[in-house]
């Protein structure tokens, strides 16, 4: 390792401070021109931890981080993960849930600076209550004209939850999906499986639920940025709530019901399809192939469970004017190596999401119990793991490892930022990614994915070098200046 070589001076606390942390900072040309650090390792010595500075320098090895600031790409809209039934009301009952909040949503130091959060429309596979819809009727019974519609239930501790977030950060952008119709508008007449009944009196009611949940949210002081039509369009499931909605039926409630009705109602709400696989682009290519549908859809929703991961990119190549959302990955107990999971969701999710043109990027839970739950009354993922863990019962609570390869850029890259062209490497060598903020500030995140190997690089931009050894495998460090 070598020492920092500064220009006339020794500055010992610099010096000190980058022989720590193994940086060879160079010579030091400017106290201002430097950029400050964020590190975590896989080996967990480092959590978003703050490092040395590393300043300008007039040397450069191992690898090029090149950052061209005029090839400017997508806004970002921010990071995030959901709000699912079973992530309000663990942080609801929580003894400490103003210091949850505060570190999920707040812009402190110690905060985590979520920007961006999903919230199912009634139930998913994650609930601490029984399944419902806004519309649940008794059996052999339809409700064509709404009149039991009602977000009562959400008002128990998912709204609060929502409330209290917005008050941390009122920029706070919110997405609503349902995995189901009410039962009375689906071929089992079941909110687990089945399929949504491809009738007009059943599309146009089910484009006023739409409606009535907007402005029932509004009335609580609550916008939505987006929405998807389904999630998981294509799946049907006997054990949780899901809907098969299939391309056609789609296209016609787009078309014909959904669209021109939000527009009636001035609702301004961006309209996302698919918000499924990255496997399945056949589907949102369909969908748009119909202009008349085309002209409501906002953008394409993925999820990151099957496929290859740049397919949001090949897809943003083929419909330019169409955005790309990323809307749900999870970690779980299927993996519970920190340095594996760090280096999947960083190089695939974080990293790669944002380079195939992804204005978002959303895990799954924001907070689960230590028993992957709760899960009441229903099936589908039994060991997902949330952001944080909140312990039942306790004032406790764990960040996970989802919590800091998140933090690497929820932190840093504010809403409005623009991803920065920047260099690609192969699979095991660099990843990386550039924004500019708002405010003029970059951010450069580099993650080295290698299982074995430090990595040496220079961060390249405004014909500038800034030397950085020795990051170490399977970690991630953000740039910040």
């Amino acid at each position: 390792m070598k020492d920092c070589i500064l220009q006339k001076r020794t500055v010992l606390a610099v010096l000190l401070t980058c022989l720590q942390v193994e940086i060879s900072c160079g010579y030091l040309l400017s106290n201002n021109d430097e950029y400050q650090v964020w590190l975590t390792t896989g080996d967990q010595t480092r959590k978003l931890s703050r490092e040395a500075p590393c300043p300008v320098t007039s040397q450069h090895h191992g690898y090029s981080v090149w950052v061209d600031r005029n090839k400017r790409r997508q806004t970002i809209d921010g990071f995030g993960a959901a709000l699912t039934n079973s992530a309000a009301y663990v942080i609801f009952h929580s003894p400490v849930r103003n210091q949850i909040l505060t570190e999920l949503f707040g812009s402190g130091v110690n905060d985590l600076g979520v920007n961006y959060i999903r919230l199912p429309m009634g139930s998913s596979d994650l609930n601490a209550v029984d399944p419902y819809t806004y519309d649940d009727m008794p059996s052999g019974q339809t409700d064509f004209e709404l009149n039991h519609f009602s977000i009562e239930k959400d008002k128990a501790f998912i709204i609060p939850i929502l409330k209290e977030a917005l008050s941390i950060n009122p920029h706070l952008k919110l997405m609503a999906t349902p995995w189901t119709a009410p039962a009375w508008m689906k071929t089992t007449k079941n909110v687990f499986g089945g399929e949504f009944i491809n009738d007009s009196r059943y599309m146009q009611t089910y484009a006023q639920y739409f409606v009535k949940f907007f402005e029932a949210y509004k009335a609580e002081g609550i916008t939505f940025d987006s929405f998807s039509v389904q999630n998981e369009p294509v799946l049907s499931k006997n054990d949780y709530p899901t809907m098969i909605l299939n391309i056609d039926p789609m296209k016609v409630f787009i078309r014909d019901h959904l669209g021109p009705l939000l527009r009636q109602r001035n609702i301004k709400t961006k309209l996302l399809i698919w918000d499924h696989n990255w496997s399945g682009s056949w589907y949102p290519e369909a969908v748009l192939s119909d202009r008349n549908v085309a002209q409501y859809v906002s953008g394409v929703a993925w999820h990151g469970y099957d496929g290859r991961h740049n397919a949001p990119e090949a897809f943003h190549h083929k419909h330019p004017n169409v955005d790309m959302y990323f809307t749900e990955y999870s970690g779980g107990g299927w993996n519970q190596n920190y340095a594996d999971v760090l280096t999947t969701e960083t190089r695939l999710i974080f990293i790669g999401q944002t380079k195939s043109w992804a204005k978002n990027v959303l895990l799954w839970n924001l907070a689960l119990d230590e028993h992957h739950g709760p899960t009441k009354h229903v099936g589908g993922c039994r060991d997902c793991r949330g952001v944080i863990t909140v312990r039942t019962g306790s004032s406790s609570y764990t960040k996970n490892v989802e919590y800091y390869a998140m933090g690497h850029m929820s932190k840093f890259v504010k809403p409005g930022a623009v991803r920065l062209e920047a260099n690609y490497f192969k699979w095991d060598d660099l990843q990386c990614v550039a924004f500019q903020n708002t405010d003029g500030s970059t951010v450069i995140v580099v993650q080295n994915p290698n299982t074995r190997n430090s990595a040496n690089f220079s961060l390249d931009i405004d014909a500038k070098h800034y030397q950085y050894n020795n990051l170490p495998p399977r970690s991630v460090v953000t740039f910040v200046k």
